[in-house]
């Protein structure tokens, strides 16, 4: 089984993500999400086939801290939420 490609675009308000969001791709993605960052209201996650702790972190920090809303859910996403105390946003859960 290979893995997909991960790839992050702007699309409208969001940051489309594809592929496999995992620490191999974080650094690639993480420049090229800066490139679209500026007035993105959303993360869009629909594509999204692999979901690892570094992509997650990735994610939560584009997301600062609940400020932008996320559509999709990819495999593993409430998993590492539950175990990083992230809410479904990307947001901390206050203590």
């Amino acid at each position: 089984m290979g893995t997909a490609a991960a790839s992050v675009r702007r699309d409208g308000d969001a940051l489309a993500f594809a592929g496999d969001v995992v620490a191999a791709s974080v650094p690639a993605l993480w420049s090229q999400a800066q490139a679209g960052r500026a007035g993105a209201a959303r993360l869009d996650l629909s594509a999204v086939t692999t979901l690892d702790s570094a992509g997650l972190a990735l994610l939560a920090e584009l997301a600062g801290d609940g400020a932008l809303r996320v559509d999709g859910t990819p495999p593993g996403l409430a998993e590492l939420c539950r175990a990083y105390r992230l809410t479904p946003t990307l947001a901390y859960v206050s203590a």
